[in-house]
Protein backbone atom coordinates (compact mmCIF):
# COMPACT_ATOMS: atom_id res chain seq x y z
CA UNK A 1 0.00 0.00 0.00
CA UNK A 2 1.59 2.85 -0.98
CA UNK A 3 0.46 6.84 0.23
CA UNK A 4 2.17 9.69 0.54
CA UNK A 5 5.53 10.49 2.85
CA UNK A 6 4.79 14.14 3.23
CA UNK A 7 1.81 16.05 4.71
CA UNK A 8 -0.13 17.37 2.01
CA UNK A 9 -0.43 20.87 1.05
CA UNK A 10 -3.77 20.99 2.10
CA UNK A 11 -2.60 20.29 5.49
CA UNK A 12 -5.27 16.94 6.36
CA UNK A 13 -1.84 14.97 7.18
CA UNK A 14 -1.41 15.29 10.58
CA UNK A 15 -3.38 12.80 12.07
CA UNK A 16 -2.37 10.97 15.12
CA UNK A 17 -3.63 7.75 16.33
CA UNK A 18 -3.31 7.03 20.08
CA UNK A 19 -3.45 3.23 21.30
CA UNK A 20 -2.58 4.03 24.50
CA UNK A 21 -0.30 6.28 26.90
CA UNK A 22 2.71 4.78 25.29
CA UNK A 23 1.81 3.40 22.15
CA UNK A 24 0.98 6.13 19.28
CA UNK A 25 2.33 7.15 16.02
CA UNK A 26 1.26 10.64 14.13
CA UNK A 27 2.96 12.01 10.38
CA UNK A 28 6.51 12.75 11.86
CA UNK A 29 6.95 8.59 13.41
CA UNK A 30 5.29 6.73 9.91
CA UNK A 31 7.91 9.30 7.45
CA UNK A 32 10.66 8.23 9.83
CA UNK A 33 9.37 4.41 9.69
CA UNK A 34 9.54 5.27 5.73
CA UNK A 35 13.00 6.51 5.75
CA UNK A 36 14.13 3.68 7.70
CA UNK A 37 12.20 1.05 4.96
CA UNK A 38 13.99 3.26 2.16
CA UNK A 39 17.48 3.64 3.37
CA UNK A 40 17.84 0.74 5.95
CA UNK A 41 19.55 3.42 8.26
CA UNK A 42 18.06 5.22 11.16
CA UNK A 43 20.55 7.76 10.94
CA UNK A 44 19.69 8.31 7.03
CA UNK A 45 16.09 8.60 7.77
CA UNK A 46 16.57 11.15 10.58
CA UNK A 47 19.13 12.84 8.29
CA UNK A 48 16.34 13.13 5.86
CA UNK A 49 14.08 14.82 7.92
CA UNK A 50 16.40 17.34 9.62
CA UNK A 51 16.70 14.87 12.70
CA UNK A 52 19.46 14.31 14.68
CA UNK A 53 20.11 10.63 15.03
CA UNK A 54 19.70 11.12 18.74
CA UNK A 55 16.33 11.99 18.34
CA UNK A 56 15.61 9.05 15.62
CA UNK A 57 16.70 6.91 17.59
CA UNK A 58 14.62 7.21 21.08
CA UNK A 59 11.75 7.96 18.37
CA UNK A 60 12.53 3.81 17.31
CA UNK A 61 13.22 2.83 20.51
CA UNK A 62 9.70 4.76 21.93
CA UNK A 63 8.07 2.89 18.93
CA UNK A 64 9.17 -0.18 19.62
CA UNK A 65 8.49 -0.39 23.48
CA UNK A 66 5.12 1.45 22.85
CA UNK A 67 3.72 -1.17 20.62
CA UNK A 68 5.07 -4.37 22.89
CA UNK A 69 6.97 -5.62 19.77
CA UNK A 70 9.67 -3.99 17.51
CA UNK A 71 8.84 -1.91 14.48
CA UNK A 72 12.42 -1.93 13.50
CA UNK A 73 15.38 -4.19 14.50
CA UNK A 74 18.83 -2.90 13.93
CA UNK A 75 22.12 -4.66 13.22
CA UNK A 76 25.40 -3.14 14.31
CA UNK A 77 27.97 -1.44 12.20
CA UNK A 78 31.29 -2.85 10.97
CA UNK A 79 32.25 -5.92 8.22
CA UNK A 80 28.36 -6.45 8.30
CA UNK A 81 27.79 -2.27 7.46
CA UNK A 82 24.72 -3.13 10.28
CA UNK A 83 21.61 -1.04 9.15
CA UNK A 84 17.96 -1.22 10.26
CA UNK A 85 14.82 -2.40 8.73
CA UNK A 86 11.77 -2.53 9.65
CA UNK A 87 9.48 -5.79 10.50
CA UNK A 88 6.84 -7.82 9.08
CA UNK A 89 4.81 -6.11 12.27
CA UNK A 90 6.65 -2.49 11.58
CA UNK A 91 5.27 -2.78 7.96
CA UNK A 92 1.86 -3.65 9.10
CA UNK A 93 1.54 -0.54 11.43
CA UNK A 94 3.10 1.56 8.59
CA UNK A 95 0.63 0.30 6.33
CA UNK A 96 -2.77 0.75 8.71
CA UNK A 97 -1.69 3.99 9.75
CA UNK A 98 -1.00 5.40 6.38
CA UNK A 99 -4.88 3.71 5.19
CA UNK A 100 -6.06 5.40 8.09
CA UNK A 101 -4.56 8.61 7.01
CA UNK A 102 -5.71 8.16 3.74
CA UNK A 103 -9.54 7.02 4.64
CA UNK A 104 -9.61 10.35 7.06
CA UNK A 105 -8.27 13.05 4.25
CA UNK A 106 -11.40 11.40 2.07
CA UNK A 107 -13.88 11.77 4.93
CA UNK A 108 -13.27 15.43 5.74
CA UNK A 109 -12.07 16.41 2.09
CA UNK A 110 -15.53 18.16 0.82
CA UNK A 111 -16.20 19.85 4.42
CA UNK A 112 -12.33 21.03 4.48
CA UNK A 113 -13.11 22.47 0.72
CA UNK A 114 -16.41 23.86 1.87
CA UNK A 115 -14.89 25.51 4.93
CA UNK A 116 -11.69 27.01 2.68
CA UNK A 117 -14.22 28.96 0.45
CA UNK A 118 -15.54 30.78 3.36
CA UNK A 119 -12.36 32.10 3.92
CA UNK A 120 -11.63 35.09 2.24
CA UNK A 121 -8.99 35.32 -0.46
CA UNK A 122 -6.10 37.15 0.94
Amino acid sequence: MTRPTKTPPHGLGHLRVIFTDRAYIGPGRADLLEGIARTGSISAAGKAMSMSYKRAWGLVQALNEGFGHPLVETARGGAAQGGAHLTPFGQDVLARYRAMQHATEQAIAADVAAMRNLIPPG
